[in-house]
């Protein structure tokens, strides 16, 4: 990380040349622009930068989409500010000469912008504050590598593509060594930007892999994770590989992010446990995630491809359950001391919004605390057995249905915020709707 002061050492010195301020989109992905230094420092660094507001009213391929109140064709797509965040200063170790550093969207009177990603999440890190609490969180992120670079799989149509490992690495210390030189310089690049990375290991799909980092605060967290996302992809770029983190890139195992959250005081002491067990708070704050579940599954499952993954057996969950260290359930309680207890929601996967993502899971635990959710019994055995379970929404048009009618999505995040998000998903099932897929074409053109 960078303080200011350092930042302007390193220009002075011809260390850095280049500031990025960026923005996260719906998507989690980091958009903005490219700065040169010194006029960083003489002009943004005190008056912002602009940017066009239909970065947040644009589908993945950024093409322009009807249905958003906050920008459009009609309004003129003007510009909403972008105002840098110190606290995110940091150098970038894979682009030379790089500093980077996230802001904040707001209209030009200062209102914040509400359907912003970032300020979703600061929104509900404040109502928890209200409440005398802080929100910790940490993601892990998998994703799977390629022998091919982004041109190449793109030309190939995505077909046919190399995949790092030739057979399940999970755990596997001699199949994970034949991707170290790029899983290493991950790792010790993401130190040098202020991330802290714990560890690595192989996951089964062929050539699958996660690379964990230290838990945070819930903003830093979803930083790190946009950072992180970008920051390897860029990486494998340059070294001539590809990486996905698509929810589910073929009929193998799908690529999750499981996200780990606890409660603090704002004094910094823990909440979430009582001796050996739940503390009475954790527990309605746990009954809340399980109780706006499928309400708030789109926060958690953005995209079409994304629910692929919720398949029996899979380890992507299927049944709204909790469990003490369950991998079958929805949430899983984890952590051997009151100081580690935490819950996973493994809903997510690699394609999530980290702000949302943890926005969502924020409102759920308020809903619990506010309401004083009664905790039911920790599921044990098969929860992909379990016939009595709601289930977590089979498509897309199911959680955007169950969203938008959402009394509790509508106060926890606000009408503006809900429409917003559900329109996306309508322009995204729109999109999808109309495409004839290659299931489409091997099955009907000959035989149909």
């Amino acid at each position: 990380m960078l303080t200011l002061e350092q930042l302007r050492v390193a220009v002075a010195e011809g260390e850095i040349d280049t500031v990025v301020l960026a923005v996260a989109d719906m998507q989690g992905r980091l958009q903005g622009k490219r700065f040169h230094a010194q006029h960083f420092l003489d002009e943004v660094l005190r008056g912002g930068s602009e940017g066009c507001n239909y970065l947040l009213a644009v589908d993945v391929d950024m093409n322009t989409v009807d249905g958003y109140t906050m920008s459009s064709w009609a309004a003129g797509y003007g510009d909403f500010a972008m105002v840098p965040d110190l606290t995110t200063l940091r150098r970038t170790p894979w682009q030379p000469g790089t500093a980077l550093l996230l802001a904040d969207l707001a209209w030009f009177d200062g209102a914040p912008v509400v359907a912003s990603p970032r300020q979703i999440l600061r929104r509900q890190l404040e109502r928890l504050r209200a409440q005398g609490l802080v929100g910790y969180a940490g993601t892990e992120l998998e994703f799977v590598v390629y022998r091919n670079s982004y041109e190449d799989a793109w030309r190939h149509g995505y077909r046919d593509l190399t995949p790092a490992n030739l057979y399940n690495v999970d755990y596997s210390l001699l199949g994970t060594a034949r991707v170290e030189p790029l899983l290493r310089r991950i790792r010790r690049e993401m130190a040098g930007a202020g991330l802290s990375p714990e560890s690595a290991k192989g996951e089964c799909n062929l050539g699958q892999h996660e690379i964990a980092f230290r838990y945070a605060d819930a903003l830093a967290c979803a930083d790190n994770h946009a950072i992180y996302k970008n920051g390897a992809k860029e990486i494998a770029a340059q070294e001539g590989m590809a990486l996905t983190f698509m929810a589910k890139p073929n009929q193998r195992e799908g690529n999750s992010c499981h996200i780990h959250f606890s409660l603090r005081s704002v004094d910094g002491e823990p909440v979430s446990g009582d001796g050996h067990d739940m503390s009475t708070l954790m527990k309605r704050a746990l009954a809340g995630v399980l109780a706006t579940m499928g309400e708030f599954t789109l926060m958690y499952a953005p995209n079409v491809n994304s629910y692929k993954r919720f398949q029996p057996g899979s380890f992507a969950p299927t049944a709204v359950r909790w469990g003490y260290d369950n991998r079958t359930c929805a949430l899983r309680v984890v952590g051997h001391s009151a100081d580690a207890l935490r819950f996973e929601n493994r809903v997510p996967g690699g394609d999530v919004n980290p702000y949302l993502a943890i926005a969502a899971i924020a409102a759920g635990v308020l809903h619990g605390i506010d309401n004083e959710l009664e905790l039911e019994e920790a599921f044990t055995g098969n929860a992909y057995e379990d016939a009595t379970a709601s289930r977590v929404p089979r498509t897309l048009r199911d959680a955007a249905e169950l969203w938008e009618a959402s009394e509790v999505a509508k106060q926890a995040f606000g009408d503006e915020v809900v429409g917003h998000y559900a329109n996306n998903a309508r322009v995204e099932l729109a999109a999808f709707d109309a495409a004839v897929t290659d299931w489409e074409l091997y099955r009907g053109f000959e035989r149909l």
